[in-house]
């Protein structure tokens, strides 16, 4: 197949002036190297399309794919990871992942977690704030935690993101609206163990990968997994894998319900925390993971079930394939 690969890259973002934190998102040269070099190791053609909007000019210039390798996650607003998915539907073509509704609605984390509550799934308690006005109306026990709505790589959350008392509750909200200039979601802080799974598949067919356990290493230090933590993981963080047991039965259930409750779809993260009793809960599904060897979450969790790079991005793509329909013909 001629597949095109679709990405935000942090580096073409960072000559434009962007600062670091607002490229965080956006994957390395290092990635997209990777991920072409697996493709064509499989046996296929690539095309480097690059950003929505390169990918909008390249259509409008007649080129077509058999298939899409989506990473791309947008720029602007709370649907931006839809928009690369939503394009490539209205010309037909294929693409990993999820697709644009999914996108869109695990982005804003409130709108995750009430589908996660109507399936009848365990997450925190939460409010969203939209202005200072409606500070009043959280009515959540504490302590509390705080983070932007609609943003991804922990961008936004610090060590002010646990809150204590009422004063910190509005420091931090009116800091965050000033800041990122959209909702704030405000949930009951969980203080137990800390998980990411990696789920594989699709529908009846998904099926958890790993779990990985993601605990901070400086003494006394806040237990959050800041954007500063992640930008500095081998310092500051210590990851491994959860091993087989009923905790590990439990978070991998609860993975896998609430991947399927969203409707994920190929490959996803989701992350679970645990409360003062040791229950897992969700907290939020990343249907556009990482794919940077060796740092991502997703890539590292596959190398500590053995299975390495190039199977993980084999499977991604067998499964989209599958389930479009699609025969690859791949060595």
């Amino acid at each position: 197949m001629l597949i095109g690969l679709t990405y935000d890259l942090r580096s073409d973002y960072l000559a434009q002036g962007f600062p670091p934190e607002a490229a965080a998102e956006f994957d390395s040269d290092l990635t997209i190297d990777a991920l072409e070099g697996v493709i064509r190791s499989l046996g296929h053609r690539t095309d480097r399309i690059g950003n929505g909007r390169a990918l909008c000019s390249r259509l409008a210039a007649g080129d077509r794919w058999d298939f899409v390798f989506n990473i791309a996650e947008g720029l602007c607003g709370r649907c931006r990871e839809a928009q690369v998915p939503a394009i490539l539907e209205v010309y037909g073509i294929g693409y990993t992942f999820s697709d644009p509704l999914v996108c869109a609605a695990t982005l804003d984390k409130a709108v995750a977690k009430r589908l996660v509550q109507a399936a009848g799934l365990p997450t925190p308690g939460f409010a969203v704030v939209t202005a200072p006005a409606d500070l009043h109306s959280v009515k959540l026990d504490y302590p509390l935690f705080a983070k932007p709505l609609a943003e991804g790589t922990s961008k936004g959350i610090t060590d002010r993101s646990v809150i204590d008392t009422p004063a910190m509750l509005e420091a931090a909200c009116k800091s965050l609206l000033n800041e990122f200039h959209q909702p704030v979601l405000v949930e009951e802080f969980l203080p137990g163990r800390e998980f990411t799974a990696a789920i594989l598949g699709t529908g009846p067919s998904a099926r958890v990968l790993g779990i990985m356990e993601i605990e901070m290493r400086q003494p006394g230090g806040a237990a959050v997994y800041s954007y500063e933590t992640k930008e500095r993981c081998e310092e500051f963080v210590r990851y491994s894998p959860l091993r087989a047991g009923s905790l590990y039965d439990e978070a991998a259930a609860l993975a896998l319900s609430c991947y399927r409750a969203l409707e994920c779809r190929d490959a996803a993260r989701v992350d679970i925390r645990c409360d003062r009793k040791g229950k897992p809960s969700f907290i939020e599904a990343n249907p556009l993971p990482g794919l940077q060897p060796g740092h991502s979450d997703l890539p590292m969790i596959a190398e500590q079930q053995g299975m390495n790079y190039a199977a993980l991005i084999g499977s991604i793509i067998q499964s989209a394939t599958t389930r479009l329909g699609i025969a690859t013909n791949e060595k």
